[in-house]
Parts: C-alpha cells; structure tokens; sequence
C-alpha cells in the first residue's frame, strides 16, 4: 500500500462548514475522489500529488516555499485521515502559494540537487539510485500547480492530507 498526497478544493463557507463537521468534509472528500478523474490535469474538486508528495515537500521546504503546499498550515480536525490529521490552507495562504508557483519552476527545485541527499534524507519512497529519479515528480508538481492555480482564482481553501 502506498502513501499518497491528497487535496480538496472548498469554498470559505464549505471550510466554514468542514471546520464544524470534519466528517462531513470527509465524506465530500471522498465523493469528490470516487467522481473525479485521477488524470485531470489538476482541474478538479479533488487532486492527489500520488507517491511523489514527500519529493514535493522537501523540494519546496530546500527552496524555502513561503506555504506548506504539501502538509498544510492548520489542522482540520483532530481525527486522522489515513496517515494523519487533515490540515488546511485559507484561501488568502492558497492565494500566497499560487503567487509564489508563478515564481517557481521544477528545474528550479531540483537544480543543485545531489539524489544522495533525498536517500539520506529518507524521503519516500526510496528510489533515489535511479537515474532519472528527479523527474518523476515534473508533471505530478505542473498538475499541482494548476489545481493550486485554480482554487487561488476561485477563491478557495484547501485541505491537504496524507493517505
């Protein structure tokens, strides 16, 4: 089983309401998974990083990302959501992060990079010793920037968790 970045786009009022009733945002989280596409091109109400979340995170944490795109800001609620408590991004921090993408190109985040120092840094999954191991993560962050994109200019929240 694999440990996959999972995101769900909400309006203020639906955050309003899941920050009330966690498990009714849940259950739209689940909804929004089963109804969508995988492979959207980050256009939809949902969106997964896939296995490539953790890359993700260390990338944007080595290049002092000003959001926590990866695991979110506050908690949602306490209960956990596969591998963790689900926390969420304001739609003015989802604003900040779409901002900042405009700024930030995957070659940029990988430039420099030694996969040494992902092993070492036991990022998952470890296949750091493949020769093109830091390009598996190129379309799923393009598609991450998209739905970030989006949600900025509807002007929604996010929630992010680990499952």
């Amino acid at each position: 089983m694999s440990m996959n970045g999972e995101y769900l786009r909400l309006t203020p009022a639906e955050l309003k309401r899941a920050l009330a009733d966690a498990e009714w945002a849940l259950e739209l989280a689940e909804e929004a998974q089963d109804e969508q596409d995988e492979d959207d091109g980050g256009e939809g109400r949902w969106f997964s990083t896939g296995q490539t979340w953790n890359l993700l995170a260390f990338l944007l944490r080595r290049a002092e990302f000003p959001v926590d795109l990866v695991f979110g800001e506050e908690t949602l609620t306490e209960e956990e959501w596969g591998y963790g408590k689900p926390r969420y991004l304001t739609p003015e921090r989802v604003r900040l992060a779409a901002d900042a993408l405009g700024r930030t190109s995957y070659d940029r985040l990988v430039h420099g990079l030694d996969p040494a120092e992902l092993t070492e840094a036991e990022v998952y999954p470890l296949i750091w010793d493949e020769p093109a191991a830091l390009d598996w993560a190129r379309d799923d962050f393009g598609s991450l920037v998209a739905y970030v994109r989006g949600a900025a200019a509807d002007g929604d929240a996010l929630v992010l968790w680990i499952d």
